[in-house]
């Protein structure tokens, strides 16, 4: 007969109703989700190691100093650095904007950091301290040897308000020559537009007109390619390039495509004491297509025929002294 009064065989049960666990046992086991890369773990030697790849990279593309953007909200203009006691140096004698000149405390001062204060202080732009910290993150660790440009974003005038303006100006006398317009279509160079924008000013002309999309705008590199003349000749934003010489042609202005194998040579032009809105191409794809249908003509340069192609804007500087040369025997 089985002894059932052994203390250790005789199970106590407690009375009333038993407390759970509330649940805790069950959200304990179903898990915190997949577990994340090791480059996305902050303690995880990869994810240092990612970091270090990614300052590597920044500090490679800025070697030399230069101009980075800062981003700004999609769709607005963004302000740029320029960084470095080189490229600040030429920043300023080239007289481009500045909205303030960063200086690292206790900077090691040498020609170029003494230049840059005194043309800084005599433009009157705000001089700021900063400790290094502070300009590497500015800068997203850049190399900039304790001077930083800020540039403020180029204020776009309208491509055709600005051609209307001018067609209004001369019209009532108040400009000699008849409006003579430049368009780029592709160009992404910020050299060339500063190229262009020189030789505009050079040959008397009006304005530069750039597309919204896909196209170069009006950086510090544009800025000091252009000697000064950015402060002259106003460039113009087109939403779409292709509406804009529409409106350009309705304003009385003859759109003209500088491309090889044009309908009518440069030195045979018949239409240069017109108002005039010379577009043009990329050197290696030249004009859209959508862009030629919409010329009025098409004008080419005369050369070797072993050369394929020019410079956009050696094409540019070339076409507007043509016209300069017969607007002046038409006079």
């Amino acid at each position: 007969m089985a002894n059932n009064q052994r203390p250790g065989a005789v199970r106590k049960l407690k009375k009333g109703p038993s407390v759970g666990t509330g649940g805790h046992g069950r959200k304990a086991l179903e898990g915190k989700g997949p577990t994340p890369k090791a480059e996305d773990r902050t303690y995880h030697k990869a994810h240092k190691n990612k970091q270090l790849a990614e300052r590597s990279a920044a500090k490679r593309a800025n070697q030399r100093g230069g101009a980075r953007g800062r981003g700004g909200p999609k769709g607005r203009a963004t302000e740029e650095l320029v960084t470095g006691r080189n490229s600040v140096l030429e920043a300023l004698r080239a007289g481009i904007p500045a909205k303030a000149l960063y200086v690292a405390v206790r900077i090691d001062v040498d020609e170029r950091v003494r230049e840059s204060l005194k043309l800084a202080a005599d433009r009157g732009i705000p001089l700021m301290e900063a400790h290094k910290p502070e300009l590497d993150r500015m800068t997203e660790d850049a190399v900039h040897q304790g001077l930083v440009l800020q540039i403020p974003p180029y204020d776009y005038a309208d491509a055709v308000d600005l051609a209307q303006e001018t067609v209004t100006k001369w019209k009532k006398g108040h400009i000699g020559a008849a409006p003579l317009i430049v368009a780029l279509d592709g160009i992404t160079d910020p050299r060339n537009l500063g190229a262009i924008i020189r030789s505009v000013s050079a040959f008397a002309g009006n304005a530069v007109v750039v597309p919204e999309r896909r196209s170069v705008g009006v950086t510090a590199s544009a800025w000091k390619t252009s000697a000064g003349a950015a402060v002259r000749v106003p460039v113009a934003k087109a939403p779409n390039l292709n509406r804009a010489l529409a409106a350009f042609k309705d304003l009385g202005f003859y759109v003209l495509g500088l491309d090889g194998g044009g309908d009518v040579a440069l030195p045979d032009l018949t239409v240069a004491t017109e108002p005039v809105c010379l577009v043009v191409g990329s050197e290696g794809k030249g004009l859209s297509r959508l862009v030629r249908e919409n010329c009025d003509q098409i004008v080419s340069i005369p050369i070797d025929s072993a050369m394929e192609s020019l410079n956009a804007s050696m094409a540019v500087g070339i076409s507007l002294y043509e016209i300069s040369k017969l607007r002046a025997a038409g006079a």
